[in-house]
């Protein structure tokens, strides 16, 4: 991922903003948030800057993804190709449904403010979506799990929990 993120920073390195590097690499699905803070780093940008940064690009595509994934996976299904990624895609959902039938809010909430690879807010809103949590309840989850996510990773990559803790 860290050779990915390095990549796109070096791609968009003197053709646009800093920032906006940060925010493109926030809005993509598996890279989000937890990605832009390692570009911001890469960066060199001011920690609280980035985070809101990466914030709100993590958060942009979440309420569209849960309002309209399942008429682009209707639409997508009558492709053969796109139906395999679109089987592919509930399968990786369905791996997470019992968790989040059993716990509900905070299984939905544990899945995207826990940084590990497979987990954010493009999959907390994809497993919400496929176990029918509704918009008004599944986003204010996303989003406060997209944050925990974001102060974890964040005080990694600044160094912030090292200083902290006197271990930096």
């Amino acid at each position: 991922m860290e050779s990915l993120i390095q990549s796109l920073v070096e791609f968009f390195q003197n053709k646009i903003p800093n920032e906006l590097t940060v925010f493109i690499v926030s809005l993509l699905p598996v890279l989000e948030l937890r990605g832009g803070l390692i570009a911001a780093t890469l960066l060199k940008m001011e920690p609280l800057k980035a985070f809101i940064i990466c914030y709100i690009g993590n958060m942009l595509p979440i309420p569209f993804i849960l309002l309209f994934l399942r008429k682009i996976f209707n639409a997508m299904r009558r492709s053969k190709k796109l139906g395999k990624v679109v089987d592919k895609l509930e399968k990786k959902a369905e791996k997470h449904r019992k968790t989040i039938e059993k716990y509900r809010s905070l299984g939905l909430l544990l899945l995207v403010a826990i940084p590990l690879p497979g987990t954010g807010g493009w999959t907390g809103a994809l497993v919400a979506v496929i176990t029918d949590i509704r918009l008004r309840n599944a986003l204010p989850i996303i989003a406060l799990g997209v944050l925990i996510a974001g102060l974890i990773v964040g005080a990694l990559s600044y160094g912030l929990l090292g200083n902290a803790l006197g271990v930096v």
